[in-house]
């Protein structure tokens, strides 16, 4: 296929594209960003492209993995977006939480006892206690689900026997 022609093709498949935002975003900028950045790297990667595949269903994975990628950043730097007119990104922690470390024990001592516990058990709980889906630390892990679970659960135990052995 041509260079004229392929990129004939993808600008056809902007209404569809728009279309498959809305499984996304709701928001006509986030949904006109999240074509623009895939149609980029569409024209950027066509020689990865293979002749006779479907063009529509590479534009939609590409596509969702974007916005799978963009989300995940957004989760990790702990981002959050101002609704305001501006629509200014912010960078303020989540200090919402009802149950701080501090209330019985100084955090210090906690990271003490954690840091104790075996790498097998602490990864995945700090993955946990950082946002991460029990899934996506499977993912990360190449581990099943289950043992993700089991493994967050064992540290927790082991972390609070700890703590209260610490303090004693």
């Amino acid at each position: 296929m041509k260079m004229e022609e392929f990129d004939q093709k993808i600008a056809s498949l902007h209404d569809t594209l728009e279309l498959f935002t809305k499984r996304f975003t709701n928001q006509q900028e986030e949904s006109d960003d999240l074509i623009q950045e895939t149609m980029l790297k569409a024209l950027t990667y066509r020689n990865k492209f293979k002749q006779n595949t479907n063009l529509k269903g590479w534009l939609f994975t590409i596509m969702r993995n974007t916005f799978i990628n963009n989300y995940r950043k957004m989760q990790k730097g702990k981002t959050f977006l101002d609704d305001t007119k501006d629509s200014y990104y912010l960078n303020v922690p989540d200090n919402h939480t009802f149950s701080t470390p501090d209330g019985n024990y100084e955090y210090n001592d906690i990271n003490t006892c954690m840091n104790e516990i075996k790498d097998v058990l602490l990864i995945p709980f700090k993955l946990y206690t950082e946002g991460y889906k029990y899934h996506e630390i499977a993912d990360e892990l190449n581990v099943p689900i289950g043992t993700v679970k089991n493994r967050i659960f064992h540290a927790r135990k082991q972390i609070q026997e700890k703590l209260i052995d610490y303090r004693n």
